[in-house]
């Protein structure tokens, strides 16, 4: 038996927000590449993405963050938040070791995976950008017990983010569509079924859209991240001091400092330190979570690194 299921919304909508994406930001040059990706079988095991993942992988592509847009057609049903759009993001990563997770728990890292350092960013552009709708960030890899073409990426490695709508309406979302058999009505027990494209509001998806682009556009025109960060533990003492080596490519112009409460859940402060590779703050390591990001010329920012001890 086959009945219709047309999925306007899942995932229509993230379809039309990469299509878009695209259409805009072909006309533009960068120096990183952007790739923009459409994949089938994710409701059959991530079937689509599971491939394109490990492919990646297994090829050395330097992916530097994924964003997957997975029903954000803003769903006209009640209860709705037009104006917030939610990023998952992974805390543990799913390609920890046993030796990377013995340094999570020791350092108390959970929270500072590099997709919970990508969904940081995209606030930071939310922020930044008047896009008409603003990331509500999720610190949970999707929404409860479920799942998305994002952690394909996680599983390998890659920092990935969900984007979603403030809140499904189950109406709509994995139902077929009724039609009454004796009526050409789409109703039962008074409610409409079906995926529908009279269901997704337009205006929300574009707005979602130039979040994405927005964040693209920021991800390829900035340097690329800062390689090799270290904090150094060999002395105790209360002063904190960072080292990495320059951003590959040439781009980076300077670097900040950014630290942060251990309970904050973003970043709090940022220093500028010049062209250097190494710096010291007056800062106990022992009461805050450092990072480094490249800046360019332009004042683009790179993903932040957070350091590993190095003793």
């Amino acid at each position: 038996m086959k009945d219709d299921a047309p999925g306007a919304n899942d995932d229509g909508s993230g379809t039309a927000v990469s299509l878009e994406c695209a259409r805009v930001l072909s006309k533009m040059q960068f120096p990183a590449t952007i790739i923009f990706l459409t994949v089938a079988g994710e409701e059959q095991g991530l079937n689509g993405s599971k491939h394109f993942a490990k492919m990646a992988k297994d090829q050395g592509w330097d992916l530097e963050a994924v964003l997957n847009n997975d029903i954000v057609g803003g769903d006209k049903g009640d209860g709705q938040d037009h104006s917030v759009v939610r990023v998952f993001s992974e805390g543990v990563p799913a390609a920890a070791t046993e030796q990377d997770l013995r340094r999570i728990r020791g350092l108390g890292g959970e929270s500072d995976s590099a997709s919970r350092e990508l969904a940081r960013y995209i606030a930071d552009v939310g922020r930044a950008y008047e896009t008409g709708v603003k990331p509500m960030l999720v610190f949970r890899l999707d929404r409860f017990l479920r799942g998305g073409d994002h952690y394909s990426f996680n599983q390998q490695g890659f920092a990935a983010v969900r984007f979603t709508e403030f809140r499904e309406d189950f109406h709509h979302q994995h139902q077929n569509v009724r039609t009454h058999q004796h009526q050409n009505v789409r109703t039962e027990n008074g409610v409409e079924y079906g995926d529908l494209l009279k269901f997704v509001d337009f205006d929300y998806v574009s707005r979602v859209a130039r979040l994405n682009a927005a964040t693209l556009a920021s991800l390829a025109s900035a340097p690329a991240p800062p390689a090799n960060v270290h904090i150094l533990t060999k002395d105790l003492e209360n002063d904190t001091t960072l080292t990495w080596d320059a951003s590959p490519g040439g781009l980076a112009a300077e670097y900040e400092l950014l630290w942060r409460a251990t309970t904050s859940p973003e970043w709090e402060h940022a220093r500028k330190v010049g062209n250097a590779t190494r710096a010291t703050l007056k800062l106990s390591k022992d009461n805050v979570i450092f990072a480094v990001r490249a800046v360019d010329h332009a004042g683009h920012r790179s993903l932040p690194v957070v350091p590993v001890p190095e003793r």
